[in-house]
C-alpha cells in the first residue's frame, strides 16, 4: 500500500511516500480501507518529535480516519466488512490501509463523507468529554473557546451549543471570527485588536466564563486566570502557541478556580505508551463504553444539524506538506485533510 512514513524525527518535509506491506487485523481489531485522514498540529509535534508519545521509528503517522471495513480481526462480530466507521488510532492514518480497535470505531451516517467524519475520532469526543465528562457545563452557562477558528476551537463551539451553553468565541482575524459564529457562538473576539479579558467581563456583566477551553496556552491561558468566574473550570487542552503555561497557584485559591486536564487518548486506550495491565482493564471498558455512547450522541447531533463537520481543505496524500502548512501558519479555517 501507499503510505506516508516518518524514518527520523524532524521537519514535515523529510517525511517520505513510500510502498509498504498493508496491516493485518489482530483480535479485537479491524482493517480499514482509508477515505480521509486529519491533519493535526498534534501529529505535527509527533512527526518534530515534540509530542510526549513518540512512536518507534520509522512509523506511519496519523491518527484520525475514516473509511469503510475491508477486514475483521478475531472475535470483532458487531461490524461488518463494508461498514463505513471512524475512529482513532495511536499512528498509521496516512495510509490506504490501517488497523484499529474495533471497539473504538463509530458508525457513520450515510450521509457524512469520510473527509468531514474525520471530526469525529477525537476532535468532537475530545470537546465532548472536557465539556461534559470533566467540566460539566451546564445549559445557560458561559463558555470562553480560544482558537476558536481552528479544528478544535470550532468543534469545541459547537459541542457547547448544542448543551445549551453561551459561547464566547476567540480567534485571530475576520475569517476565522466568521467561521466561529456560523458554528453558533454567541459573541466573538478578535484578540489581536480587542482586550479580551475586558471584552469578557464587560459580556458577563463583571462575572466572568464560568467554562474557558484551551487549546491554544501561552498567553492565552494568562488571559484565561483573569476573566474566569468564581468557581470556573479552565481546561487546558493543547499548547498551540508553543507555550506550556505555568499555573500560578494563588490565583486558583483566591477564585476558587478548577484547572483540568483531559487527555482522550487516555479513554480510548490508544494514547499511552504501554498497554493496560490488567488492574485497568476493565476501567478501559468503562471508558470505551463512555466513548460510544458520547459517539451516539454526536452522531445524532450531526444528523440534527447541530454539528456541521467543517473541513477547510482537502489534499492528496502526496501534497502532505501543503496540509501541514496550513497549520504551522495556522491559516486554517476549520479542519486539513489527507485522502489516500
Amino acid at each position: 500500500m501507499r503510505a506516508l512514513v516518518c524514518h527520523a524525527y524532524g521537519s514535515i518535509e523529510s517525511l517520505k511516500i513510500e510502498e509498504v506491506p498493508a496491516p493485518e487485523p489482530k483480535a479485537g481489531e479491524i482493517l480499514i480501507r482509508v477515505g480521509a485522514a486529519g491533519v493535526s498540529f498534534a501529529v505535527m509535534l509527533g512527526v518534530e518529535g515534540k509530542h510526549q508519545n513518540k512512536p518507534t521509528l520509522p512509523y506511519i503517522p496519523g491518527n484520525e480516519l475514516a473509511g469503510h471495513v475491508a477486514a475483521l480481526g478475531p472475535g470483532v462480530d458487531h461490524l461488518r466488512v463494508g461498514d463505513r466507521v471512524a475512529t482513532g488510532v495511536p499512528q498509521g492514518g496516512f495510509a490506504e490501509y490501517a488497523v484499529a480497535t474495533a471497539a473504538n470505531a463509530a458508525l457513520l451516517p450515510d450521509r457524512l463523507p469520510y473527509a468531514e467524519a474525520t471530526n469525529f475520532p477525537t476532535l468532537y469526543p475530545t470537546a465532548y468529554g472536557a465539556l461534559k465528562w470533566k467540566a460539566n457545563l451546564q445549559p445557560g452557562e458561559v463558555l470562553l473557546v480560544h482558537g476558536a477558528g481552528g479544528g478544535s476551537g470550532l468543534t469545541a463551539v459547537e459541542v457547547g451549543k448544542a448543551m445549551g451553553a453561551t459561547v464566547i468565541a476567540s480567534a485571530g482575524g475576520a475569517d476565522k471570527l466568521a467561521a466561529a459564529k456560523e458554528a453558533g457562538a454567541d459573541h466573538l473576539i478578535d484578540y489581536r485588536t480587542e482586550d479580551l479579558r475586558a471584552t469578557v467581563l464587560e459580556l458577563t456583566d463583571g462575572r466572568g466564563a464560568d467554562v474557558i477551553y484551551d487549546p491554544v496556552g501561552g498567553s492565552a491561558f494568562d488571559l484565561s486566570l483573569r476573566c474566569v468566574a468564581p468557581e470556573g473550570r479552565i481546561i487546558p487542552m493543547g499548547f498551540a502557541s508553543g507555550t506550556v503555561p505555568q499555573i500560578p497557584a494563588n490565583i486558583l485559591l483566591v477564585k476558587n478556580v478548577t484547572v483540568i486536564g483531559f487527555y482522550y487518548g487516555y479513554w480510548t486506550g490508544w494514547g499511552g505508551k504501554k498497554a493496560p495491565g490488567p488492574n485497568d482493564m476493565a476501567g478501559l471498558e468503562r471508558r470505551r463504553a463512555m466513548v460510544a455512547a458520547a459517539q451516539g450522541e454526536l452522531m445524532r447531533w450531526f444528523s440534527e444539524g447541530r454539528l456541521r463537520a467543517t473541513v477547510a481543505a482537502t489534499f492528496d496524500l502526496a501534497d502532505w506538506v501543503k496540509a501541514f502548512r496550513l497549520i504551522q501558519e495556522r491559516t486554517v479555517v476549520g479542519k486539513a485533510v489527507l485522502v489516500p
